[in-house]
């Protein structure tokens, strides 16, 4: 009875409390369960330079224009959740222009969810493989089994189907591989290398710290980290006041204790996102490379 009655308090709390109060609460939370993690090396030779990147070339409105109207017209019937935990519509059509313009053969993609990102890594991945006839594929990593037959995760989030099932459908299986397993476990074992690694998992703090030194040991040379759920400066991006502390507070400290990495915020794209705006939360990771490096 006690339990209940902390919990009915705490609720309370929770719905009078400003979001202001909110944001520091978790931010203090996520800041003491980072102090606790011993240093990690974290070696950042293998990321492409922030300078070999320009955003406003990469997110071009008028480039792929066409083929994203085709590609939403053929996923749309699968009636994927705007807002079901994982990337929004706009986000998706940033991870899938990413992966066509920056044409990886072997994806990373840790956090699967309900597979909204898993397959437009696909889908991008197999133009990429039809335009040159090489072999491309995203490899997923989930801590839950996300293709479950009893338990049918996908299924609370509103999916009728599994993310497995939805490769089919599309027609994209052959360029998706599933993994379940916690994403720095599977990384820590890992023998293969990527060119695009997307960290969208664990979004505490404690974890990213280590996901990211971990995802660029198995990274190729020239290759980029995407972030989900990056906060600059930990100011909310939307108008419902939330953030999420642990990708930009991960990242703050690897760069203090001297990896020489880059955050650059996609910042605000040339189509919608969520809640009325233009604004994601994906970030790329890249090497702060110097003239004279």
């Amino acid at each position: 009875m006690a339990m209940t009655q902390s919990r009915i308090l705490k609720a309370g709390l929770s719905r009078i409390m400003p979001a202001a109060a909110k944001r520091a609460l978790v931010i203090g939370k996520e800041k003491r369960a980072l102090q606790r993690i011993p240093k990690v090396a974290c070696n950042p030779e293998s990321l492409r330079p922030v300078a070999d990147l320009d955003l406003k070339k990469l997110f071009s409105l008028a480039d792929l224009k066409s083929e994203w109207e085709e590609v939403r017209r053929n996923v749309d019937p699968l009636g994927i959740p705007e807002m079901a935990g994982g990337v929004n519509p706009g986000d998706r059509r940033a991870v899938y222009t990413l992966i066509r313009k920056l044409k990886p053969r072997a994806v990373l993609e840790a956090g699967t969810h309900i597979g909204a990102s898993t397959l437009h890594i696909a889908l991008a991945l197999s133009r990429n493989a039809m335009e040159s006839d090489q072999s491309a594929q995203v490899l997923s990593v989930d801590i839950a089994d996300v293709n479950d037959p009893i338990v049918k995760p996908w299924m609370k989030y509103g999916m009728k189907v599994s993310p497995a099932e939805m490769m089919k459908k599309m027609n994209v299986s052959r360029h998706v591989e599933f993994i379940t397993e916690a994403s720095v476990d599977y990384i820590d074992r890992c023998s293969k290398k990527f060119d695009f690694i997307f960290l969208d998992g664990d979004h505490a703090a404690a974890t990213v710290y280590k996901e990211v030194p971990a995802a660029l040991r198995v990274l190729e040379k020239d290759g980029v980290i995407l972030l989900h759920d990056y906060f600059p400066s930990l100011q909310p991006l939307w108008s419902n006041g939330s953030v999420i502390p642990g990708p930009f507070l991960a990242t703050e400290r690897l760069k203090a204790e001297g990896a020489k990495v880059v955050v650059l915020p996609l910042g605000e794209l040339p189509w919608p996102t969520k809640l009325r705006s233009s604004v994601t939360s994906l970030a790329l990771l890249l090497a702060d490379k110097g003239q004279n490096q």
